[in-house]
């Protein structure tokens, strides 16, 4: 081995963290490990390497034309394997995406697409992917991040090597003499919080990052990239070096080799956002020679054009690996023996991330993607404080507040229309709206007729606010993907129904809307009341409807009655209905802050007195909502 590559080896190893703090030595080796030759393996089955980064899109490697990092790893595997040019991600963050690939099952299917929800599943019927390789007689390993987001289950109960303080993350050493392995190392470098802290002290130019178009150009701005591209390099040596131990064990022409990355990012409005920064993910895939049958093209060095969703990854691993595969994955095979016709569109779903609630649906074709705002009323850029510790974030707002933002740059603070619709070929940073344009309307109608197919085919748990949803299911003694697929529970089509009437913000929908202030279903309800608040001045005629909706069971729609109040000048009734809520206690606590902290300078006289009363100012990921709130104002 050359000694530039066992020096990095090397260092990779002695530092290598699987996820857990722990430092490994660079001899530690299982007791029954040792270094084998193909002749060990069975002819039939190849051993599966899947290694993952986090955090970063293809804008950030190189052979994809990246020009901020440089991946040569990634870039080597790529020469000698196959690189997919249309890979996206499903839910553009990591626990409801690592639900997706550990279940092979759309997180709105299950109920686990909230962030860290952490909702049950029936297990009995659900099978995650490890634990049928298990059954093929793969030894499997994960020692790094799990985050699966699924209750009634450790994270870590599905692998054969989960991880062990002074051993090493590649798990294939852990195997019995000539067992097959699937071996998953997660490469940390890359995280969103490699972006945080200070941009005084990077190496490389910030005047080279070429910045998306979104992004305001500023000194803190092209700091903040360099810092990041700096990561993402760290990240690519350490791809490197775990191939490079595969090597060194005489694995590397025995094992097929996946690497991606678990979402886009990592600058704000990329991760979280179903924008194509946020789910267009590298995916690069090498097959060692004596499994050239199941190369996806005619030779290495090539892209595929297919599209490949993450939901379609268990299930092809279980396909290469001749496993079972049950029903319930809901993906499609890309790859070996049994691949399948390449899917047609690609969906995407987003909804709470930590404390801020969103709502979006997104489908796209390799070219074109719809996107349904269900909660277009929230900014896409409202502060969350996790994405504001890196200092791109907070300079960005800054600039905006001062109003010196363009219709480009300052969209991402400002409230948003109900669709979207790019043309990913030409606008790949997804700031020209081409939802009104003439000549795109029939292919509007085509997504937005799949987007609705596909959302009944996997009972979108989503029509739903996640609290009521949870109180739902929890009321019925069932898990919601249980609920949700029982019509007279979830009546999936009625809700989709009056979800697009609400949207689409046309006075003639009044009544209807009126009559559903009063109908037995709160969700009914709930989209009534937000049909009202969009329809903004011609809801007037509805005031009577609304004070009755401040006492109505459902604190949810109390709350957007109350907002919507306000918004018509009624204000009286509804800061007293939100008072109650916020003082007296409510089952949608994070509805509520963030209900309040959009009404804006109304609801400000309510954030005052909460914490003046010493409530707290501090969240899960940083500063509150309320906190933010009182900073902002100086109290």
């Amino acid at each position: 081995m050359p000694e530039s590559r066992c020096l990095l080896f090397s260092l990779w190893t002695a530092l290598c963290i699987a996820g857990t703090g722990h430092v490994y030595p660079v001899m530690a080796q299982a007791e029954d490990s040792q270094s084998e030759t193909a002749t060990n393996y069975g002819a039939d089955r190849p051993n599966i390497l899947w290694i993952t980064s986090e955090d970063n899109g293809v804008s950030w490697v190189s052979c994809y034309g990246g020009t901020n990092a440089n991946t040569p790893a990634i870039d080597g595997l790529a020469e000698e394997g196959f690189r997919y040019t249309h890979c996206f991600d499903n839910a553009a963050v990591c626990a409801p995406t690592r639900s997706c690939w550990i279940t092979g099952m759309y997180g709105i299917s299950n109920g686990t697409q909230p962030m860290r929800s952490r909702n049950l599943i029936p297990h009995d019927q659900i099978k995650y992917y490890p634990d049928l390789l298990r059954e093929a007689g793969y030894h499997t390993s994960n020692p790094g991040k799990t985050d699966y987001n699924i209750g009634g289950r450790e994270d870590k109960a599905c692998w054969d090597f989960k991880g062990e303080k002074g051993k090493l993350p590649y798990g294939w050493k852990y195997r019995k003499p000539g067992q097959p392995f699937f071996a998953v190392v997660n490469i940390q470098d890359s995280h969103e919080s490699r972006a945080h802290g200070s941009v005084d002290n990077v190496t490389k130019d910030p005047a080279k990052m070429k910045l998306y178009s979104y992004h305001p150009d500023l000194p803190v701005v092209r700091k903040n990239y360099a810092k990041y591209a700096e990561a993402v390099e760290r990240m690519d040596a350490k791809v490197g070096a775990t191939i490079e131990a595969l090597k060194q064990d005489g694995l590397y022409d025995d094992t097929i080799i996946v690497y991606n990355s678990d979402h886009g990012g990592v600058m704000a409005r990329s991760k979280r956002f179903l924008y194509a920064s946020g789910v267009h993910c590298p995916l690069v895939i090498r097959i060692p020679t004596k499994w050239k049958h199941l190369y996806p093209a005619a030779e290495p060095g090539t892209t595929v054009d297919r599209i490949v969703s993450f939901v379609d990854m268990p299930k092809t691993w279980l396909a290469l690996a001749d496993a079972d595969i049950p029903e319930q994955f809901q993906g499609t095979v890309f790859l070996g023996d049994q691949m399948e016709p390449a899917p047609k569109y690609h969906l995407g779903f987003r909804e709470r991330a930590d404390e801020r609630l969103d709502n979006v649906r997104m489908i796209r074709d390799e070219r074109y993607a719809y996107h349904k705002n269900y909660m277009p009323y929230a900014p896409a850029g409202q502060h969350l404080a996790y994405l504001w510790k890196a200092p791109l974030t907070a300079a960005w707002e800054q600039h905006h507040r001062e109003g010196k933002t363009n219709e480009i740059t300052g969209r991402f603070f400002r409230p948003r229309v109900s669709e979207e619709f790019y043309d990913n070929q030409t606008d790949f940073d997804n700031v020209h709206n081409l939802i009104d344009a003439p000549e795109h309307q029939a292919k509007i109608s085509e997504l937005k007729k799949a987007l609705r197919e596909k959302q009944l085919e996997l009972r979108d748990s989503g029509l739903m606010p996640e609290k009521m949803r949870e109180r739902r299911a929890a009321a019925n003694g069932i898990t919601i993907y249980e609920m949700v697929r029982d019509e007279n529970l979830y009546p999936l089509e009625r809700y989709l129904d009056v979800a697009d009437l609400a949207l689409e913000r046309d006075p003639a929908h009044l009544d209807t809307f009126v009559r559903g202030m009063s109908d037995e279903d709160e969700a009914i309800r709930w989209w009534s009341v937000v049909g009202l608040h969009l329809l903004g001045k011609p809801a007037m005629a509805s005031t009577d409807v609304l004070r009755n909706g401040l006492s109505d069971e459902s604190h949810e729609v109390r709350m957007m009655a109350a907002w919507t109040l306000v918004k018509l000048g009624e204000p009286d009734d509804a800061l007293a209905c939100l008072e109650q809520l916020l003082f007296e206690g409510t089952n949608n606590e994070t509805m509520l802050h963030n209900v309040i902290d959009w009404m804006g300078e109304p609801a400000l006289p309510l954030v005052k007195s909460y914490v003046d009363q010493g409530k707290t100012r501090e969240g899960r990921y940083g500063i509150s909502m309320f906190g933010r709130i009182a900073e902002l104002n100086g109290w």
